[in-house]
């Protein structure tokens, strides 16, 4: 009996220490040490489930940043997906170094032909606008997330106006190339792709003079405008075309020419034969309310006039008002210098 009993209780203790032993094991391989040890990766739990994709790009587009424009510092988006920019060229500018507006205000008559498939080409909205007014209540149905203008075109009362539809830069400086351009690479921080940009332009207007130099050197160029009540001359010591025909294509302004310091200046045909150029691109001015017909008959018909050297040899060539210009622009300038190629180079 005593033999029975103790057999019993050496049984039920050898059970008992299997089945510690058990659990030791159990509780080992399923602990975080083991587990990283091995290079397993536990499947995750439904409430650590997170997106990190659409989390950081939910919060890219709320990030914003501090811009300081002509009127102090504002906080704008710093990826801005419904921006509208009121001038034409600068969207251009901006296009060209990588960044691209959703709307840009549009005059059609005085846009040159190229832009607008420019602008289709690069999905911006052209947003039909007249040329000397202001829609505010147009603007705000844009549902714009930022709006960029003109500093020195936007007076402080519009500037207020725009500011409450949307955050509002004004770029510093004239919206003439060489200004506006490297202050809109400044304030969305893409100088690189400026250079880049003014490179490849540069490159081509380089071409350019090369094809030019036979028939210009040593000849003088004029750029004429004739508009309602006066003429006037592009001067040599501008912005804008004045620095792409005096400067970049190299070419010579008359010496009865050279004190202009105004972007065009006014003059009297009676020093026409003064002036006497080889060669005049001549522009009948277009502007909203204006009408230059009677002016430029008046031209055509003075004796002056059609005794210079320019004419009696047929280089006298037309330019539009759009493409000297409106048309500003790496992309733009493109267009006029691909045309006064054509026609000094046709005139010969």
């Amino acid at each position: 009996m005593k033999r029975a009993t103790l057999a019993v209780i050496l049984i039920l203790t050898g059970l008992l220490l299997l089945a510690a032993c058990g659990n030791a094991e159990l509780s080992s391989s399923q602990s975080p040490t083991n587990a990283s040890t091995n290079n397993e990766q536990a499947d995750p739990s439904p409430s650590a489930s997170v997106e990190p994709a659409s989390t950081d790009a939910a919060g890219e587009e709320s990030a914003t940043r501090m811009v300081t424009d002509m009127y102090g510092e504002i906080e704008v988006p710093v990826a801005p997906k419904r921006m509208l920019v009121t001038n034409t060229r600068y969207a251009e500018y901006l296009i060209e170094m990588g960044i691209t507006p959703a709307f840009v205000l549009y005059v059609a008559e005085s846009e040159p032909d190229f832009r607008s498939e420019y602008f289709t080409e690069h999905g911006v909205e052209m947003i039909e606008y007249p040329q000397y007014e202001q829609n505010f209540e147009l603007l705000a149905s844009l549902d714009t997330d930022l709006i960029v203008v003109s500093g020195n075109g936007t007076d402080e009362a519009t500037y207020e106006q725009l500011s409450k539809i949307a955050p509002t830069i004004a770029v510093p400086g004239s919206f003439f190339m060489e200004d506006g351009m490297p202050a809109l690479a400044q304030v969305f921080d893409v100088e690189s792709e400026y250079e880049q940009a003014i490179a490849s332009y540069d490159q081509y207007v380089q071409e350019a003079v090369a094809k030019l130099s036979p028939y210009t050197t040593g000849k003088t160029v004029m750029v004429l405008r004739v508009e309602p009540k006066q003429y006037r001359f592009l001067g040599m010591n501008s912005a804008g075309a004045s620095q792409l025909f005096y400067r970049q294509l190299g070419f010579v302004i008359p010496e009865a020419l050279e004190g202009g310091e105004s972007w065009f200046n006014p003059f009297s045909l009676e020093i026409l034969p003064e002036i006497n150029p080889d060669y005049i691109f001549i522009e009948k001015r277009v502007a909203e309310g204006s009408d230059s017909d009677e002016s430029w008959n008046d031209l055509m018909n003075n004796v002056l006039w059609k005794n210079l050297d320019a004419v009696k040899h047929n280089r006298v060539f037309p330019v539009e008002t759009r493409d000297l210009v409106q048309g500003e622009g790496p992309i733009g300038f493109r267009h006029l210098i691909d045309q006064i190629v054509t026609d000094i180079t046709s005139a010969e």
